[in-house]
């Protein structure tokens, strides 16, 4: 296995990324690359240099390993919350400040981690739900740290699913009013604006929301229903209001459709 070093500087901050696993060193060599984060790659045993900020291993290397920073790579498909403690873990900041972390909601919610009011992480996540595995996540890697959470007031049946998500993944939740916090920019808006939300403090949050579901609303998962399928399908309003709600996916329900249309051999579009 070729283990190729990104030399950074011998003050500037690094990624130590020491494993033996061929599969788990592709994966985190990419993601480092692709992220532009100095890292030297070594194998177990090896000394690791004193401006190595944080250790990345795997959980089955990472007792052999000496370091006060150890990331241990498990079974998640999702990095979000490693990525977020190695950039903080990056920018050198040991408080116990509680930590912050910015949503901006919607089908894909934006994120931000805040620390100390600095952004030190900020991405994209696939669904309302996911911003509860991605808090449970964080939890077990910044352990002893506070977390808050900050969901913008925008898009309600989102905002309600995550709220509800971060409630039962037993996280301190709160509302921040979205007005002023949509930026413009290059950058994705809803991470940027989940930046702002994050700066911003709201009403705390501590039962489960119902989420709304409009005619307008519905009218509009049917339309992207249609969308998504090529014009083949629309989906029906009762399963366009579990998406909504979050019981079924878009694309779970376009299946289930094509599915219907193809068993009867009509033609689902218009209905």
């Amino acid at each position: 296995m070729p283990y190729i070093t990104v030399f950074p500087s011998l003050t500037q901050p690094c990624v130590a990324l020491v494993t033996s696993d061929p599969v788990v060193y592709a994966e985190l060599v990419a993601g480092l690359r692709e992220r532009g984060l100095p890292s030297v790659s070594l194998l177990p045993g090896d000394r690791i240099p004193p401006h190595a900020a944080v250790v990345l291993t795997t959980t089955r290397e990472a007792n052999r390993i000496s370091h006060p920073c150890v990331l241990a790579v498990g079974d998640l498909s999702d990095r979000s919350a490693l990525w977020a403690a190695v950039r903080h873990a990056l920018a050198r900041d040991a408080g116990g400040a509680p930590l912050v972390v910015g949503i901006d909601p919607g089908p894909r919610p934006g994120y931000a981690l805040l620390s100390s009011d600095r952004v030190v992480s900020d991405g994209i996540l696939d669904s309302p739900e996911a911003v509860g595995r991605f808090a449970t996540e964080l939890s077990a890697r910044f352990a002893g740290r506070d977390v808050v959470y900050r969901v913008g007031s925008g898009d309600p049946p989102c905002r309600n699913r995550i709220v509800n998500a971060l409630l039962t993944a037993r996280r301190t939740v709160e509302v921040v009013n979205e007005g002023g916090t949509t930026p413009r920019g290059r950058r994705p808006r809803d991470a940027l604006a989940a930046g702002r939300i994050g700066r911003s403090r709201g009403r705390a949050v501590f039962g489960r929301l119902p989420v709304p579901v409009t005619r307008g609303e519905v009218s509009n998962v049917q339309r992207l229903s249609r969308e998504g399928s090529g014009g083949l399908v629309t989906i029906s309003r009762q399963d366009a209001s579990r998406v909504i709600r979050g019981e079924l996916s878009l694309a779970e329900a376009v299946r289930h459709r094509l599915k219907s249309s193809a068993a009867v051999g009509t033609d689902l579009s218009r209905r």
